[in-house]
This record gives structure tokens, C-alpha cells and sequence, in this order.
């Protein structure tokens, strides 16, 4: 690989805790700490990267485990060679593999070679890939199943101050009555002009999720997220074929292939690529021109720090979700206004984890 003062030199993982952690729920997970691990590499040239996956609770052992397992793989390649680096561990992998927890792994390191690269060369990630710098819509995500009917009120209230066009919040309640009914107080608390969507977290079966579709149609509910499970996709063509909703899936995806078949059976309205899942900056960009190709918009899942600027290259742009949950840990925020944001003007990604809150794992 020769000697160059932008190879990597160091890999360290951290962790880090959102200063907003509480006990949330959806339809299928309870959640009980939001917590991140962050990747920084550091070149020869002492350049460092970062790049953050979002862990909560979940399997701690396993992910620092993946990442310590290529703590030293990464050593000596240039900080541009994602794709070589991505080849290269795939071979290595393929015993336990490629997706899953190891696709995390690579990921994680993915978004800080990127990082990385883009201080290496004082430009932002998203002028790199020939992005314009241009609004990008971002909706307010959460109304977890957990919250009272005050706590969803006072949430998706807040949303619509802050400027907020559109809100998400959690279906897959034990009655779809329930839903139907958190749904109604939500329209009636942001008025007819905020758009409505809603998230299963794939806790349905398809009855109920046929049922709760039509039923929403009055309140005019703007999207359906993971209403069954990921890989039912002769269930989303009948949801598709037999409701008025538009469908979003995608986060739970590693690869392309269940975009080709929702694709080809014509049963997907929005793509949500997770871009820790499918691999990083490199496929969730494959994943994106694959599905703008066909007239499927993007509408990534939850890293808006990362989806924002990539989302500056994309021709069929949808938008992205929005959480706070880095805002207090971080040196530089996303602000909102009027339902848009931009990408960060700064190098790289254009933010940085706070020293004091980062603990090395």
C-alpha cells in the first residue's frame, strides 16, 4: 500500500449517551438507553475521522466486539479507499457474514474514512460526491407507543412550533382502535396543514395493517412505515394494490436485493436505507440511484447527520427523518427552519463528537 500521510494509523471506539435518554417504546422494542458507539481513525498526516452508529442498549458486547475485530485490519489503507477496504473485509467475513453485525463494523469505519477524507481535503462529504447545497425537507420522528397522550401532544406540538412540516409518530398498538384514536388527537393537535405519518416498526400482521390503512385514510395520513414484517414483500404488494397509502420501508436492509423485489413487485412508494445497516456512504448511495432509477424516492432512516448531505446528490429526494438525540453531545447542530435544513458547510461530515462526552470501549 507504500507510505502515505493519509493512511489510517489508529482506530479507537468510543462510546457516548444521549443527554435526552429516557424509557420509549415502539411495537416491538423497549428501549431503556439511547446510546451511541463512534469510530475515530486517525492518519499519518493526524487528521482524524469520525463516524457514529446508533446502539441503544442492544448486544454491547457483540458490536464492540465486530469493531475491535477490525481494529487492525484498517491499518495502512489510504483514507479514500472505502471500496477496497469494503472488498477486502468482505472476504474476510464471509465465514460468519457479510451482513449483520459485521456490516455495522464496516460501516461505522466507512462514514469515518469519509469523514476523514473530506478534512484531509477542507471540503464537505457532500461537495466530494458533486452535491448542490440546497434545503433538504426533514420531518419530527417519535410518538413512541410508551408516551401518555399528553407526552405525544406536547411532542408533536413542539414539532409544529420549531417549524416542523410533517411528523411520525408509533402505530402496532395491542387494538388498532388505539392507534386509530392516537392518530385522531395528533391531527386535531397540529391542524390539517402538518403532515401525519405513521410507524409499525414491522409489529403488524397483515389483517391489522390492512385494517389500520383504511381506517387512516380520513385523517389523511401521509405515509406507512414498516407496517408488517421486512421480508413479507407479498405482503406489501397487497397492501400497495389494496390501500391508498404509501408505503416506506427500507432500514432493515443490508443490501440491495429486497429494494429489486419490492421493485419488481411493484409494492414500495418510499425507500429508507439505514446507511450503518447497508454498509455506509458507498452503498447507501448505490441503494439511492438504484431506487431513483425507478421514480422510488429516498427517505433514509434516522442518521440525518449523514443523510442530509448525501441527500444533496439524489435526484429523487424525499427527505429525512429527524431526531435530536446528538444535538448535546455534538460541537455543531443541524437547525431547522421552516421544515428544511442544510448540509453543513464545515469539512467532512462538519461536526464533531465533545471530547468530555465520549468514553473509550
Amino acid at each position: 500500500m507504500g507510505n502515505s500521510k493519509n493512511q489510517i494509523k489508529d482506530l479507537r471506539f468510543y462510546k457516548a449517551v444521549s443527554k435526552q435518554t429516557m424509557n420509549i417504546s415502539d411495537s416491538t422494542h423497549d428501549i431503556s438507553e439511547i446510546a451511541f458507539v463512534i469510530a475515530e481513525i486517525t492518519l499519518e498526516s493526524g487528521v482524524k475521522g469520525q463516524g457514529y452508529l446508533l446502539s441503544f442498549h442492544y448486544n454491547p458486547n457483540a458490536i464492540i466486539g465486530a469493531l475491535k475485530d477490525i481494529k487492525d485490519f484498517v491499518n495502512g489503507y489510504e483514507v479514500n479507499e472505502t471500496l477496497k477496504l469494503a472488498d477486502d473485509l468482505s472476504k474476510e467475513m464471509e465465514y460468519f457474514g457479510h451482513n449483520g453485525i459485521n456490516k455495522w463494523a464496516l460501516a461505522v469505519v466507512n462514514v469515518a474514512m469519509w469523514d476523514a477524507w473530506g478534512k484531509t481535503l477542507d471540503q464537505p462529504v457532500w461537495k466530494l460526491l458533486g452535491g448542490s447545497y440546497k434545503a433538504v425537507p426533514v420531518y419530527g420522528s417519535g410518538g413512541w407507543l410508551s408516551y401518555s397522550e399528553k407526552e405525544l401532544i406536547d411532542e408533536v406540538t413542539n414539532y409544529k412550533k420549531r417549524g416542523f412540516q410533517a411528523v411520525k409518530i408509533k402505530v402496532g398498538s395491542p387494538e388498532v382502535e388505539q392507534d386509530i384514536e392516537r392518530l385522531r388527537k395528533v391531527r386535531e393537535a397540529v391542524g390539517n396543514d402538518i403532515k401525519i405519518m405513521m410507524d409499525a416498526n414491522q409489529g403488524m400482521d397483515l389483517p391489522s395493517a390492512m385494517k389500520l390503512s383504511l381506517k387512516a385514510s380520513a385523517l389523511n395520513i401521509y405515509w406507512f412505515e414498516e407496517p408488517i414484517v421486512h421480508t413479507d414483500f407479498a405482503g406489501y404488494e397487497i397492501l400497495r394494490n389494496k390501500t391508498d397509502i404509501s408505503l416506506a420501508m427500507g432500514e432493515r436492509e443490508y443490501d440491495c436485493e429486497p429494494l429489486k423485489e419490492l421493485i419488481r413487485r411493484n409494492a414500495l412508494d418510499l425507500w429508507q436505507p439505514d446507511i450503518i445497516r447497508i454498509g455506509g456512504v458507498d452503498e447507501w448511495r448505490r441503494s439511492a440511484i438504484l431506487a431513483s432509477s425507478y421514480n422510488v424516492p429516498v427517505l433514509p432512516h434516522y442518521y440525518k447527520d449523514y443523510d442530509v448531505p448525501l441527500l444533496t446528490t439524489v435526484d429523487k429526494v424525499y427527505g429525512s427523518e429527524s431526531f435530536d438525540w446528538i444535538d448535546g453531545i455534538i460541537d455543531n447542530q443541524l437547525s431547522v427552519e421552516d421544515g428544511f435544513t442544510y448540509p453543513r458547510e464545515g469539512a467532512g461530515w462538519g461536526f464533531n463528537f465533545l471530547e468530555k462526552e465520549m468514553t473509550e470501549v
